[in-house]
């Protein structure tokens, strides 16, 4: 619920609203959060042509939505006010149907369903075609995770685990590593030790103080830990695939 976080979003809904879009927005924040974002937004943006909901969350290890195919879960961060980190996990795909061999094998189509969840064909006389003669591997599960304003939490690797891509915020270098841990915040070098012992693929940098004017030593710092950093700049897109 710092500024720096929040602040922009009576504007954007002002904009939304403005724009007459209709549906329904949602607002994942704190109890405290959707007590003070409702005043304001109630106060500039009385009349919104979309429904306007807060989902209220708490600082606490929890899956917090859920699909067929996705997980999204908290991580309690250690910040100034209360925070939580996110990680975003596809859950495990279906294999692919090899339409030469389930043909040879003469597999009927209400089976197809059972082969993609890795099942074995059996045929009429018994015989088990094994289920890897009749499909390929699934695509990989993508994941992400997102740990934003937070002093550095050595024991959070192993909640995140070994994801595609890891944003970790590096609001400061080492040099200042005191004022880092007074102020609820980490420094590139500590986000690089977290990122290699969660085991993941990639490092993204970023919420760098307003401080320095050169953002290239925080990749320099981060690399010296952890080999496979991006640094992070406005407007940035990565496919995690």
């Amino acid at each position: 619920m710092h500024g720096d976080h929040v602040l922009g979003l009576p504007g954007l809904v002002s904009t939304l609203a403005l724009s007459g879009n209709g549906g329904e927005l949602t607002v994942h924040t704190f109890e405290e959060g959707a007590q003070q974002l409702k005043q304001i937004i109630d106060y500039f943006c009385r009349d919104t042509p979309f429904k306007l909901d807060f989902n209220i969350i708490r600082p606490e290890e929890k899956v917090i939505f859920e699909t067929k195919s996705l997980t999204v879960r908290t991580i309690p961060l250690d910040h100034r006010v209360a925070t939580v980190g996110y990680v975003f996990e596809e859950k495990p795909k279906q294999r692919h149907i090899n339409p030469e061999m389930t043909s040879f094998h003469q597999v009927p189509i209400a089976m197809m369903k059972r082969l993609k969840e890795g099942e074995d064909f059996v045929k009429p006389d018994g015989t088990v075609i094994p289920n890897s003669w009749l499909t390929t591997d699934a695509d990989p599960s993508l994941s992400y995770a997102h740990i934003s304003d937070t002093a550095y939490m050595p024991e959070i690797a192993s909640k995140i685990g070994p994801v595609d891509l890891l944003f970790h915020e590096t609001t400061y270098l080492e040099d200042l590593v005191k004022d880092a841990k007074e102020r609820g915040h980490s420094t590139a070098r500590q986000a690089a030790m977290v990122a290699r012992d969660a085991g993941v693929k990639q490092l993204l940098t970023g919420h760098y103080s307003s401080r320095y004017n050169d953002d290239t030593p925080f990749l320099k710092e981060a690399q010296d830990i952890f080999p496979n950093v991006i640094l992070n700049k406005e407007g940035l897109k990565i496919n995690l695939d």
